[in-house]
């Protein structure tokens, strides 16, 4: 059984580059010097620790940093859905330096991940617990034009899997579409590609919906702080569907993680740093991950 090792977008940055960097979207510099430089270095740190298919460093809200460009007038070809011209994600190009150093050093072109906010996470963000199908489905149609820009973007790097990102299906009481229309805007949103792609969820009560699309063929399921969601997959399922699985082995939700130490300890341990390095000295250590994987 082969296993590729990927990683979430999500990056720490330290304390002051966090603050010019988050600034610099809000004010929509998004070529900052500073920007840029913060996306190369963290792709770097991730090709350095071994993955073997990097996600794009992503620093933006994941809903504005899709959402600023559909709602744009001047980026729009109609209400909610983008000009294929526009749909652009800039940090692809701000790694292309990265894929090159790559290239040159090992011979081979980087394999790296692109992850895009799904239709029903932006429509949640939009409209809330309204229900317009016909929305859903532009937005949908949006989702597929940043995928397939991102596909065919001349550059060093291959982008070998695609991640529909909707962390609220399954979790959010907000969203009154029936399965089919979900399903719907599921094969719409990743209509164009033609790589693995994968669904991004933290809650697998309703994995089979993706199970359903035509467009996804990898679940993928937050599962390292609750390993018992894997016991909701049927493998079953997966065979009839022909699909892979995709499970998170490795925890990121430093909040949750905090907050058992403030409960063993009695105290709020962002004050009292000197128990924050419990985390990865006897939380979240190697010999953790390893057992979950």
């Amino acid at each position: 059984m082969e296993i590729i090792f990927d990683d979430i977008g999500s990056y720490p940055l330290h304390e002051g580059q966090r603050e010019r960097v988050h600034q610099a979207f809000a004010d929509g510099r998004y070529g900052d010097p500073g920007v840029t430089e913060a996306i190369r270095d963290c792709m770097r740190q991730k090709i350095a620790a071994g993955l073997d298919v990097p996600t794009y460093p992503q620093f933006q809200d994941m809903n504005q940093q899709f959402l600023r460009i559909i709602n744009d007038p001047a980026c729009g070809e109609a209400p909610f859905l983008v000009k294929e011209e526009s749909a652009e994600i800039i940090e692809l190009s701000a790694i292309e330096p990265v894929a090159k150093e790559y290239l040159e050093k090992t011979g081979e072109r980087l394999r790296i991940r692109v992850c895009v906010t799904g239709a029903v996470e932006l429509y949640l963000k939009q409209f809330g617990s309204a229900a317009y199908p016909d929305i859903l489905d532009l937005c949908a149609r949006s989702v597929d034009r940043f995928v397939a820009n991102a596909l065919h973007t001349k550059s060093s790097f291959d982008v070998a899997v695609i991640s529909i990102d909707e962390p609220s299906i399954g979790i959010n009481p907000e969203i009154m579409f029936s399965d089919d229309e979900i399903i719907r805007a599921l094969n719409l949103s990743a209509k164009s590609s033609d790589v693995d792609t994968q669904i991004h969820l933290h809650s697998p009560i309703h994995y089979t919906l993706a199970c359903e699309s035509d467009s996804i063929n990898v679940v993928g399921v937050e599962s390292a702080a609750n390993p018992d969601y894997l016991e909701l997959i049927d493998k079953a399922d997966l065979e009839r569907y022909d699909m892979f699985l995709r499970v998170g082995v490795a925890r990121t939700d430093i909040f949750g993680m905090t907050a058992l130490l403030n409960e063993k300890y009695q105290t709020n341990v962002w004050k009292e740093t000197s128990r924050l390095g419990e985390i990865v000295t006897a939380m979240e250590t190697p010999e953790v991950i390893a057992k979950r994987l």
